[in-house]
């Protein structure tokens, strides 16, 4: 029974609006609002493996309580760190998930690569997710954005030629913002 459990949770689905995102803000986007009810896929390590799944990472971490809580802990910081509340205190969280691991360079059959390492599998997602972060703040910080609409919770890397986008969505939180508009001009009209 056990094993037939783990088969189904390992296919599921990833419910989430959003994904694809670089992995800083994927893993953000593990808690949002649908249809006013807010949903977290990290309340289990069921919905850890389907992040996991997602995100590429689940031949590289176990879906277990340990990573969950180092993942949620991350997640936590990159939010409020997202949220433009920067404060020494969240960097010095960032801080404390970088220095669970690190990057080693090696000479690949391909020449130079480099792979992370971390003191404890289960801090692996996190610091790739935190040094992701770092990477984003590096090339394109003013790209991090929240979605403009006010009832969504979604962030995203502006990645269009002019950065210029509002919307974690064109076809969902954009269009809403539309139907809003034209609700409101048609019940002013004439």
């Amino acid at each position: 029974m056990h094993a037939e459990h783990r088969s189904q949770e390992q296919v599921a689905a990833d419910p989430r609006p959003l994904i694809g995102e670089p992995l800083c803000l994927d893993l953000i986007n593990t808690r949002w609002i649908d249809d006013g009810v807010r949903h977290d896929l990290l309340d289990s390590t069921g919905g850890l493996a389907v992040w996991l799944r997602s995100a590429g990472l689940d031949d590289r971490a176990t879906a277990d309580r340990a990573t969950l809580d180092a993942v949620v802990e991350t997640r936590d910081v990159l939010l409020g760190l997202a949220e433009r509340r920067s404060s020494p205190e969240k960097a010095e969280a960032l801080n404390r998930v970088l220095a669970h691991g690190a990057l080693h360079p090696r000479l690949g059959p391909d020449g130079p690569e480099h792979h992370p390492r971390t003191d404890d599998p289960a801090w692996l997602p996190s610091w790739l997710a935190a040094a992701d972060y770092l990477r984003l703040l590096t090339e394109s910080p003013g790209r991090i954005k929240p979605c403009a609409h006010p009832n969504c919770v979604l962030y995203f890397h502006d990645a269009t030629k002019n950065g210029t986008r509002r919307w974690c969505s064109m076809a969902v939180c954009g269009n809403r913002a539309k139907a809003a508009r034209h609700y409101e001009r048609s019940k002013s009209g004439p």
